[in-house]
């Protein structure tokens, strides 16, 4: 069984830096890591993600197109069992209100503290072994 991490984020770097930061898991094939540019990108997916076990969702707010705080609503609607952690710059309460409104599980600031989203990376992967 393959579990899969989908981050959604529209900023390049993103991507390696995850990667850097989980490479072991990665090459232990603990779960693996999508990418998804765009919120449009993610929803499509989220709906194609039956050949894997989609245990998070990883998403920046601001993105160009569709936000975080909108894409959480949607993606809760196709894929209840997967929770949506919201990640933004902007960690004031208001924000941290609007995404829990939306249906997400949690918000991080940026810059992420990893070992935190490894303790809760750690806790999605035990729940499914």
């Amino acid at each position: 069984m393959t579990l899969l991490i989908l981050v959604v984020d529209d900023e390049p770097d993103v991507e390696s830096l995850f990667k850097q930061q989980f490479r072991h898991d990665l090459r232990a094939g603990r779960f693996v890591m999508e990418f998804a540019r765009s919120a449009s990108s993610a929803l499509e997916r989220i709906v194609d993600a039956v050949d894997v076990t989609l245990i998070l969702i990883l998403s920046d707010v601001n993105m160009p197109g569709m936000s975080g705080l909108e894409l959480v609503p949607k993606a809760r609607s196709i894929r209840p069992d997967v929770p949506v952690i919201v990640i933004t710059a902007y960690g004031d309460p208001d924000t941290k209100r609007r995404a829990i409104e939306c249906g997400a599980e949690a918000l991080l600031t940026k810059p992420i503290d990893f070992n935190a989203l490894r303790e809760e990376i750690d806790s999605r992967v035990g729940r499914t072994a």
